[in-house]
């Protein structure tokens, strides 16, 4: 993670970069006094975590925290507790008491890592799809499923047992097929790529049926092959 630091009292500054460079994980890019300068770095360049000092004159921490639009991780510094509550208002990940000992800054530099990991997962797709049909809804399991069709206002989504009816646009559908096994390969075709037996130069086969290939869709279809 790389990391700056905003404090105006020396010692202070002093010991966190002593423990920032003690800590493999942390990359210091710069170190701060004035919470002013420390805003304008912050505005252009891309910092993950933020050792912030809360009182500071002319800008104090928490006055930074308020005029940054997009903010890092913070660990907030402080000599006092009182700034607890209003810190926390701002989703800093900790908050470390002056003196600072190296177990508690590890401590909040682990919170600051998962947080940041965190940042990055993507929710599980659905492995499910609901369709409403007739009087009742029906589960109908993604990896069961072939391809969907286009017919007007409807889309048929088949499986190698049955043939469903949903009211929906082709638009529509895709955004339900989340998973990354399904791709649109024609305008009215929608297909599960580890379903496909073959393909042929403008067409693919699933279950003995042949579907077409759209000359637009042709190029990211190909793509998305493990074609050896």
């Amino acid at each position: 993670m790389n990391c700056i630091i905003v404090d105006d009292e020396e010692m202070s500054r002093t010991i966190v970069k002593h423990f920032v460079e003690q800590t493999s994980s942390l990359q210091l890019l710069r170190v701060y006094k004035d919470a002013i300068e420390a805003s304008n770095f912050l505005r252009e360049n891309p910092v993950d975590l933020l050792f912030l000092d809360v009182e500071m004159p002319k800008m104090s921490g928490i006055d930074l925290l308020k005029v940054l639009t997009t903010r890092p991780e913070v660990i907030l510094i402080t000599s006092k507790t009182e700034h607890a509550v209003e810190a926390f208002e701002y989703s800093v990940t900790d908050y470390l008491v002056k003196p600072i000992t190296y177990p508690r800054f590890l401590q909040a530099v682990e919170k600051a890592r998962q947080k940041l990991e965190g940042r990055g997962v993507q929710p599980e797709p659905p492995i499910d799809i609901y369709i409403r049909t007739d009087s009742k809804i029906v589960k109908v399991s993604l990896k069961d499923l072939l391809y969907v069709e286009a017919l007007t206002d409807y889309v048929v989504l088949h499986t190698e047992q049955n043939q469903y009816i949903a009211h929906s646009s082709m638009k529509g559908i895709e955004k339900k097929l989340t998973a990354r096994e399904f791709i649109r390969i024609h305008r009215s075709y929608i297909v599960n790529l580890t379903k496909i037996d073959s393909i042929k130069k403008l067409s693919v086969l699933i279950n003995k049926k042949s579907i077409p290939i759209g000359t637009s869709y042709k190029e990211g279809f190909i793509k998305r092959l493990n074609i050896l």
